[in-house]
């Protein structure tokens, strides 16, 4: 059995690598020359509701990244406006190790090599075309080729393309598998009428352009929080994030900073002029994006149908995670539901019924509650994750939110669910 992942960020790796646990031959490509996409530039874990779902992750035996991201962590247990108990990894030692590991299990990766086409009979897809016009048969697909892009939707949306880690002047822009397949792929839409997507949250400093006051105090915190200027208060920015648990209005008032290999600044975009006005931020350069004084990537544009075991609805054999799957946001909600369409692409294959993760665990609630949400356009102007905004409310409300390792354990074990990502099908 051969399972294609198409898309190699947080999601498509963690689907590889369930699909290959489970016993399938697992083929990965990525358009670019880096895996984990926006992870690239992301690096923060376990804060909030994502160490409930980190450590659900580890009992259902899917705990492979949670293990990589800890041990590339520059700080642990760190404390910001809205946020308790980040892990902050490094963003620029995370790429490799999670190449050197796919390639420890013997997972063909195929690296510059852009997925543009399928061949598809009735409802179920044949195989993939790729750029070069080569063609590859396989028994599954799972699509994670992410929501932003291509540049013509930072374009339309945005402030034009910002020049982000996805690079799509260089790769060429995302191509959705699933409308190719004939499926109508649902937008994140914004409180102002007919216009969609939303800006990534963050951007990132050269830390060596930065003053060294400002290196030190994050070198050795991992935080820092720096007053804007009255006069450059902007709070209508915070409209316009995809990351709802950063719209808060300490986030306006304030430059939050990050440690997270490169400094990772807590708003979509800022000017340059202006931030070189603020003291030790005299020499500041972006380095992703390297247009962040005037925009960011805009996402949540192509967002594949689906049901709660990851399949695209319609299509019997093409599966999705990551934010293709929905309006989610963050590494540890990538996992889960890459983890997901991984195995069920390998029991979709062998005729057997899907795994539907319980609403008990809060990595099975998120998946169903946001795919609700999805049917309806209020819920569609909403994001959904463990770490904050609405979900992580959820999660508490319902009591799934808990930092004990053992009763996360025990509920795994009380489901019958332990290490079941382990469990070998062929």
């Amino acid at each position: 059995m051969k399972v294609i992942v198409i898309g190699g960020g947080w999601s498509g790796c963690m689907a590889a690598i369930t699909a290959k646990k489970a016993g399938a031959e697992v083929a990965l490509y990525e358009k670019t020359d880096m895996l984990l996409g926006l992870g690239n530039v992301g690096g923060i874990m376990r804060n909030n509701g994502r160490y409930t779902a980190a450590e659900e992750l580890i009992a259902l035996g899917t705990g492979e990244f949670i293990h990589v991201t800890d041990e590339n962590t520059k700080h642990k247990n760190i404390d910001f406006p809205g946020h308790k108990n980040a892990w902050l990894y490094d963003v620029n030692k995370i790429e490799p190790a999670v190449g050197r590991y796919l390639k420890a299990m013997d997972i063909e990766v195929n690296m510059i090599t852009r997925v543009v086409n399928i061949k598809k009979e009735d409802n179920k897809i044949k195989g993939i075309y790729l750029s070069d016009k080569s063609y590859v048969a396989a028994d599954a697909f799972i699509e994670t080729t992410g929501s932003a892009g291509p540049m013509n939707n930072c374009l339309k949306y945005g402030n034009g393309c910002a020049m982000c880690i996805l690079r799509c002047p260089a790769f060429g822009g995302r191509v959705s598998i699933s409308s190719k397949a004939g499926i109508e792929d649902l937008k994140g839409e914004r409180e102002e009428e007919g216009v969609y997507g939303a800006f990534s949250g963050s951007g990132k400093l050269a830390k060596g352009s930065l003053a060294n006051d400002i290196v030190e105090q994050l070198d050795a915190t991992g935080v820092l929080i720096v007053k804007v200027p009255k006069e450059d208060v902007n709070l209508d920015k915070l409209k316009l994030k995809v990351c709802q648990q950063y719209a808060l209005k300490e986030f306006a008032e304030n430059l939050i900073l990050i440690d997270t290999g490169d400094v990772k600044l807590m708003t979509p975009y800022y000017p340059l002029e202006k931030l070189r006005k603020i003291k030790g931020f005299e020499n500041a350069k972006y380095v992703d994006p390297y247009a962040g004084g005037i925009g960011n990537s805009i996402r949540y544009v192509s967002i594949a149908p689906r049901d709660d075991s990851m399949k695209v609805n319609d299509l019997d054999n093409l599966f999705c995670a990551g934010e293709k799957s929905g309006l989610f946001i963050g590494h540890t909600e990538a996992m889960a539901t890459g983890a997901l369409a991984g195995y069920n692409a390998v029991k979709n294959c062998l005729g057997l019924p899907p795994l539907i993760l319980p609403r008990t665990l809060a990595v099975g609630d998120i998946i169903a509650y946001a795919n609700e949400k999805m049917q309806t356009s209020e819920g569609r102007k909403n994001r959904y994750t463990f770490a904050g905004a609405e979900y992580f409310k959820r999660m508490k409300e319902l009591g799934l939110y808990t930092l004990d390792k053992n009763e996360i354990k025990s509920k795994v074990e009380n489901l019958d669910l332990t290490n079941i990502f382990n469990k070998k099908l062929i």
